[in-house]
């Protein structure tokens, strides 16, 4: 690779030198790497008849989007309830990306459909060109599966959508010179109505530059119509408004609480103390006792130190509330008005997740139940409804859950799959810990397939900075607390070695995104605890990271490069600064895509740069497409991951003792 590159040059994300840098050492990490027999497998499974086909219900209709080998990109369709119960399903399609994106000779991938709530007759469609965050939306008519000529359409931008009525949409989008905040998303909504230019329309919000964004969308609820509005102050403060008969009325709450309006209630869910509420519970009022300056909350779930509230759905007379118990589901059903508390059976031994309800249709409810090695469950109100096929050789798999000791000695949860009576293995190490995701056991066919089945171990810690405990498991990690995330992730890897899983040269770390961030600090702080670091989409460049794409939208969870202090302590841990050329580091695996708006491609492609300058072992992958996913077809995510596996294969399955 060309190591004499200015790492300027490689902010410019398509030009022309970057892209020929980039696609000339991309071709040198594939050259002589014959994973096409993996590759085919993981297509095989991924495009599967076999899979479930999760489903939405809009009326009387269930909707899903669904790519297979025939239609790559996908196709959005619909079909009954009787008929999705059957063996053979009979679907409508609506609309057929790949039909669409050859007539309009477009990359186009499918990023979701606003459906007009409850008339279900039009919809406003995004389109994203190779993946990436900004879409184009175009509205489209459901009864006849046209798009509209003349309808309600949005160029390429990071646009906020939502229906008012038939003619009348809410819109936060770029309008040019002051529409944007500092992060790149909507700053104003506008009332938007058919006819009219977006320029011409009416503004009915506006937030302030240094905002994370501003957002409206109107609830269609009847008896309940309304519009809500959030601006974003930063990721966890929030300031929320409802319309009511007096006007927009501010949400009196602390910034940090979560506000959710269902009819008439309003549930709250603070990461902070807020009078009798305490932190991490759930609590509910009625909307127009809390205008009216009512603070007597009834406590619906109080957590405890092994307890967190992982979501919320509603169907029409119920509230399901999914909540982790040392990581473990649980979902209580509480009966609306009355509160009376009851818990829904799932399958033992699985994670469970509310997939779907549609409070304006009903008490239906779908949940989907697996395991790192028990494939999906689909469950329609408790009785099973679709159930897929084991796509991967699970024999003499186990699952454990083990507590490592953190530094500062906090106990850190993980889990480990694997054959346990092989022995030391190869061991894949996840992670994340970040912005109060929880990471909970699921069922890959990929990796079961590319790693699990060859009788590797597989591990996935769950790091402070997550959500499986609570609001206190991510704060109190954040911006000078940073380091925190690194020393639980060193913590388990050195957890494994002692418990005779592993040695530390058999270890692969891997992560994605803030994930990424894991891995590539990893690599620099304690790079003598493991054999190999896969690092995909990540952020590396700590110092500017505000100043690229997104980047602006994630300071209250790093910090803040201008202010002296935190600066200070993102030094000693950014990544791309703390490349060294004296220390010894295992290989890594550096990849991005081109097309990612939200993480941008400078920070991998300069943080290879520098290893290679540096004299360590990187080899470097950049995807012309796919967005912050990294792929965008299954036909790329075949190729990408099965040069992760073989990778991971190649520098740790040789190092294991016969």
């Amino acid at each position: 690779m060309d190591t004499s590159i200015s790492p300027e040059l490689l902010d410019d994300i398509t030009a022309p030198e970057a892209l020929a840098w980039a696609g000339s050492w991309s071709a040198k990490t594939l050259a002589g790497r014959d994973f096409t027999a993996l590759q085919s497998r993981i297509r095989e499974v991924l495009d599967t008849e076999a899979r479930i086909p999760y489903v939405t219900r809009r009326g009387e209709f269930l909707y899903n989007f669904w790519r297979d080998a025939s239609h790559p990109r996908g196709l959005w369709r619909r079909t009954t309830l009787d008929s999705y119960l059957s063996e053979s399903p009979t679907w409508q399609v609506l609309i057929d990306v790949d039909a669409l994106a050859a007539t309009e000779g477009e990359d186009w991938v499918w990023k979701g459909a606003h459906v007009r709530t409850p008339d279900y007759d039009r919809a406003l469609i995004r389109l994203s060109r190779g993946g990436a965050d900004a879409t184009v939306i175009r509205e489209f008519d459901i009864t006849s599966c046209e798009f509209l000529r003349n309808g309600f359409t949005l160029p390429e931008a990071k646009s906020d959508v939502s229906w008012v009525d038939l003619d009348t949409v809410l819109v936060g989008t770029d309008t040019g010179e002051e529409s944007l905040t500092s992060s790149g998303y909507p700053v104003e909504v506008r009332t938007w109505r058919r006819g009219e230019s977006i320029e011409d329309s009416e503004v009915f919000a506006r937030g302030n530059y240094d905002d994370v964004l501003l957002g409206a969308w109107h609830d269609p609820t009847p008896g309940f119509e309304r519009t809500v509005v959030a601006r974003a102050i930063d990721f966890y403060n929030t300031i929320t408004s409802v319309s009511t008969e007096r006007g927009l009325q501010t949400l009196e709450l602390p910034t940090d609480c979560e506000p959710v309006l269902h009819q008439q209630w309003l549930f709250i869910l603070p990461r902070t103390d807020f009078g009798a509420v305490p932190a991490g519970a759930l609590a509910v009022i009625e909307l127009d006792s809390f205008l009216d300056g009512s603070r007597e909350f009834t406590l619906l779930l109080v957590p405890d130190a092994h307890t967190s509230i992982a979501s919320l759905a509603f169907t029409a007379s119920t509230l399901l509330v999914t909540s982790l118990v040392d990581v473990a589901t649980h979902i209580s059903a509480f009966e609306l008005g009355t509160w009376q508390r009851s818990e829904l059976a799932i399958p033992e031994a699985s994670t469970a997740s509310v997939v779907a309800t549609s409070p304006l249709d009903g008490d239906e409810y779908w949940i989907n139940a697996s395991s790192f090695s028990t494939p999906s469950t689909l469950l329609r109100n408790g009785e099973t409804a679709k159930q897929a096929p084991s796509l991967f050789d699970d024999t003499g798999l186990e699952t454990r859950q083990h507590w490592a000791e953190s530094a500062d000695g906090t106990k850190i949860p993980y889990f480990i799959t694997g054959d346990f009576s092989l022995g030391k293995r190869p061991t894949l190490v996840g992670g994340y810990g970040g912005f109060e995701v929880s990471l909970t056991p699921g069922y890959s066919a990929v990796r079961g397939i590319s790693w699990l089945e060859k009788g590797y171990y597989f591990v996935q810690p769950n790091l402070r900075g997550g959500g499986e405990f609570g609001p206190q498991w991510h704060s109190q990690v954040v911006k000078t607390n940073r380091h925190k995330v690194w020393e639980d992730h060193h913590a388990v890897l050195l957890d494994l070695v002692a418990r005779g899983y592993c040695e530390a040269q058999h270890i692969g770390i891997r992560g994605g995104s803030n994930g990424g961030l894991l891995t590539s600090g990893a690599l620099v702080q304690y790079p003598e605890a493991f054999g190999a670091a896969v690092i995909q989409v990540p952020l590396t460049d700590m110092l500017r990271y505000h100043t690229l794409s997104a980047g602006a939208s994630w300071m209250a969870e790093y910090g803040n490069p201008d202010d002296p202090e935190e600066r200070a302590a993102i030094e000693k841990w950014s990544p791309l600064h703390n490349v060294s050329s004296t220390s010894v580091y295992p290989p890594a695996l550096v990849t991005t895509s081109t097309r990612d708006d939200r993480v941008h491609p400078a920070h991998a492609r300069t943080f290879a740069l520098a290893l290679a300058k540096a004299g360590q072992p990187v080899d470097y992958y950049e995807n012309t497409a796919g967005g912050h996913a990294g792929a965008a077809d299954n036909e790329q995510t075949s190729r990408v991951e099965a040069l992760i596996y073989s990778w991971l294969e190649e520098k740790l399955a040789t190092r294991v003792s016969k």
